[in-house]
């Protein structure tokens, strides 16, 4: 991904995390990094590097756009023709790379122990397949999904108040 395609994306994940429905502007981001950081950046300059006929930044304007956007400085650069955005590495045909890569994945979120302890579970269940077809099928249906959480809602409570 180029330099510019990364600070577009920037900007609507920016846009989207403060609430909007859409990506930041240009003006937003400039006024936003002014506010924010304490540091201007023109929006000359912001566009010029996101229309790529600035393919450099200097080394102050970049720990600025990263500092902003939450991201390592190194991020800010175009990628290497040869990058892959996808895993390289095959896992395998075998019935148990899935859990294998779950199990993976519950280490990787351990900070997260809902996501950590769902993925292990998921992963060692005898069942896993039978297990993520019902949790499709539960993703397909948004109205399913919140009745069912509201029924574990109301017996972990009425479990707490007998228990």
């Amino acid at each position: 991904m180029r330099l510019n395609e990364k600070l577009r994306v920037l900007r609507e994940l920016e846009g989207r995390c403060r609430g909007l429905s859409r990506a930041l502007s240009k003006a937003e981001t400039v006024k936003l990094i002014r506010e924010e950081t304490g540091d201007p950046i023109s929006m000359p300059y912001l566009s010029q590097l996101e229309r790529g006929t600035r393919t450099h930044m200097t080394n102050r304007t970049r720990l600025l756009l990263a500092r902003f956007f939450r991201v390592h400085p190194g991020f800010l650069v175009d990628d290497p023709e040869e990058f892959q955005e996808h895993l390289a590495t095959p896992i395998g045909d075998s019935a148990q790379s899935l859990p294998a890569w779950l199990r993976v994945g519950a280490a990787r979120f351990r900070y997260d122990p809902l996501v950590s302890e769902t993925l292990e579970r998921l992963a060692t269940h005898p069942e896993w397949r039978k297990a993520l077809r019902l949790l499709h099928a539960v993703l397909r249906m948004p109205t399913l999904m919140d009745r069912l959480v509201h029924a574990l809602d109301t017996k972990r409570g009425s479990e707490a108040k007998t228990g």
